[in-house]
């Protein structure tokens, strides 16, 4: 199959690479010429514009930072609407508001072209290892059609309900995970500044309730002080943003979620935006005193 992908970043780059693996020709457009440099040794044809993309592909996946760039990248000057023909599907992998998926679906539609909200849950590590969680919204038979290609990509693929469900799933995702990477950090922060081995603590804790994936892979990266980005803090804060600007669209009280998002707002502005998540504990160590 003719696959277009753009967003080549982190995740997107491994993602493109699982595809090309499995046989299919990849077409991919870059802002960043140093972007395409891993694909010089698989089945792939560099364009000059997502049009030109799109005038090649049978499906084109996006995978980018925000709303604008999926909207430039796929509505903008020289967009993948632009170069569509018929029958062509778009598959937005990027983390955007649920409000924004619809309304990019709902443009792309009026060209005939079919959309899915796709965003992941996993981190660089998921990406690599082909192990994402992909929650997807959409027509089910469009979904029906992309689904051997998420197959590809990742290890748990759900269709969640039509454009946009994607989007608030992994807004529930981000939800659960910021809180829970907060709770894992004010833990282990307790346990050290008590005194006591947090390593032992986070062992006791595994066979427990208090259990979570979490406090398993993140509580051990925050004891191995690895802060190396896999899921950067400030893609976090955007996420948590998304999430609160919903809550505030739809006049809901999300306590939790917005006492998190402040923290990642404080990870950014002390200078830990490109650090990983796990660098919470980094920031609560600070406000408590040691710095490091």
């Amino acid at each position: 199959m003719e696959i277009g992908f753009i967003g080549l970043g982190l995740m997107g780059r491994p993602l493109a690479r699982h595809l090309a693996q499995a046989g299919h020709a990849l077409h991919l457009w870059a802002r960043r010429p140093a972007s395409l440099e891993p694909f010089h040794d698989v089945a792939a044809t560099c364009h000059a514009s997502p049009a030109a993309v799109a005038a090649h592909a049978e499906v084109v996946f996006t995978m980018v930072a925000d709303a604008p760039d999926v909207e430039a990248v796929a509505l903008g000057v020289d967009g993948l609407d632009t170069g569509a023909h018929a029958g062509l599907i778009v598959v937005d992998m990027s983390t955007i508001a649920p409000a924004a998926a619809q309304r990019i679906g709902a443009r792309l539609a009026q060209r005939g072209i079919e959309f899915l909200d796709a965003p992941v849950s996993g981190g660089e590590v998921g990406a690599i290892n082909a192990a994402l969680t992909i929650m997807v919204g959409g027509k089910p038979e469009v979904f029906a059609r992309v689904k051997p290609l998420f197959d590809k990509m990742g290890k748990s693929v759900t269709l969640i309900g039509g454009i946009g469900a994607g989007q608030v799933a992994k807004a529930c995702n981000q939800i659960l995970t910021g809180v829970g990477v907060a709770a894992v950090a004010e833990a282990l922060n307790f346990a050290t500044r008590s005194g006591v081995d947090a390593a032992r603590v986070r062992e006791a804790l595994l066979g427990g309730f208090a259990y979570s994936r979490t406090l398993e892979n993140h509580g051990q990266r925050m004891l191995d002080r690895n802060f190396k980005p896999g899921f950067k803090s400030w893609m976090h804060q955007k996420d948590l943003r998304i999430v609160m600007e919903e809550a505030h669209r739809l006049g809901l009280m999300l306590p939790s979620a917005a006492a998190t998002a402040q923290m990642f707002n404080a990870m950014v502005g002390s200078g830990l935006g490109e650090e990983d998540s796990v660098a919470m504990l980094k920031l609560l160590e600070r406000m408590s005193g040691r710095d490091d």
